[in-house]
């Protein structure tokens, strides 16, 4: 089956695809151009529903709001078009910007930042009653989250290592621990970026300058791909009544005549594999 284009605002850095339950919509990012846009597969009418800050990434709350992750570590709510500042920045990421983030089983937030002039990325994880902790250090690229099914390990994405890495995972207390290489693809062309996890258990990953998704097993082992037209493939994510509606952003938008004619476009592709609903973040509630 071939990718269907649902939207294409030629977005530079499409990235961040969520799949709303209580909305039933999808909503994804064009990072460098703080645009928020949305598509509703009953109606099929998609929009851009905010421009302004950078975002990096986000996650829904457990009452329907979103949570945007941004510029200079600003985190801020997102209530239809309303901003309410929960963090204003960070001190080491005022040069830099958040990633890719994940909600996981208790509603805290893991959340990485891009390399700033005079450090590498960062992981932090972002409690519920809104501190905020530093998980990890010099990472060239922070991205692509997500958990195995027992939830007893975390998967994280270091882009320009070109490795996902798995960690040991405490639900309880949110620390990670016992790194280890889970698929190193540091023999290929382009990077790994955004990833998520299906029902099965098997990893997900969008490569970017590779014009792919790649689902791994896992063991780690290359299951298959899937072609996009569009060089730098971002981000997946699971959505639809069933979950088994996957939607991938692309980049490149800008630049089509090297990128691909389709890039900075949202596609869907339905392979008869179900996902699983992300969680929701509960900081503040």
């Amino acid at each position: 089956m071939a990718p269907e284009l649902i939207a294409d605002y030629a977005c530079q850095t499409g990235e961040g695809p969520l799949w709303h339950p209580q909305e039933k919509r999808v909503y994804w990012v064009d990072i460098p151009q703080g645009r928020l846009f949305r598509y509703d597969p009953a109606s099929k009418n998609h929009e851009m529903c905010y421009e302004g800050d950078q975002i990096g990434g986000f996650t829904i709350q457990a009452d329907g709001k979103l949570l945007l992750f941004m510029s200079k570590g600003a985190v801020r709510l997102w209530d239809n078009g309303y901003l309410q500042t929960q963090i204003e920045s960070l001190p080491h990421e005022t040069e830099s910007r958040f990633n890719d983030v994940m909600a996981d089983p208790k509603g805290r937030v893991f959340c990485g930042t891009m390399p700033s002039p005079d450090h590498l990325g960062r992981l932090y994880r972002l409690d519920i009653d809104g501190s905020i902790t530093e998980v990890l250090d010099e990472i060239g690229c922070s991205n692509g989250m997500g958990f195995t099914l027992d939830m007893k390990s975390m998967y994280y994405t270091d882009s320009r290592a070109k490795k996902i890495y798995l960690f040991d995972y405490d639900l309880a207390t949110g620390e990670i621990t016992n790194q280890r290489v889970f698929a190193d693809s540091s023999d290929q062309d382009g990077v790994p970026d955004g990833m998520t996890v299906d029902a099965h258990g098997y990893v997900w990953s969008a490569g970017w300058d590779r014009s792919c998704l790649t689902r791994y097993a896992p063991d780690g082992t290359v299951q298959r791909t899937v072609e996009f037209p569009a060089r730098k493939v971002s981000c997946v994510t699971f959505g639809g009544e069933d979950y088994t509606d996957m939607y991938v952003t692309t980049a490149g938008g800008h630049l089509k005549e090297t990128d691909g004619e389709g890039a900075g476009a949202l596609y869907r592709i339905n392979l008869g594999i179900r996902g699983i609903e992300e969680h929701y973040s509960r900081v503040g509630l």
